[in-house]
């Protein structure tokens, strides 16, 4: 997936932080090869998108997020984060080859 950079305000920053998230794990997540869906049921307005992977703390993480064009650049926006269940990684483990 490619995107310019991330697009951070006080609305989401503290929605993602309020499950123990740090802003760096979640943009870390996006440096290795996370499994990025669309998110069909919650892209009425926008078109939204999950993902899951490791940060580079090693911790499972889900993140759902939409892509904004600012001009010529486009940015990741950051709606929620939070750490993956136990039955959400063993269902992830599963999809991965």
């Amino acid at each position: 997936m490619k995107f310019d950079g991330f697009d951070w305000d006080s609305g989401n920053r503290a929605k993602c932080q309020k499950h123990g998230v740090s802003i760096a794990e979640i943009e870390s997540l996006f440096s290795g090869t996370p499994l990025v869906a669309p998110d069909v049921l919650h892209s009425s307005k926008e078109q939204r998108f999950r993902a899951v992977g490791q940060t580079i703390k090693k911790r499972p993480l889900f993140i759902v997020f939409t892509l904004r064009k600012n001009g010529g650049t486009l940015l990741l926006r950051p709606i929620s984060a939070r750490y993956m269940h136990k039955k959400e990684i063993k269902a992830h483990e599963k999809e991965i080859p």
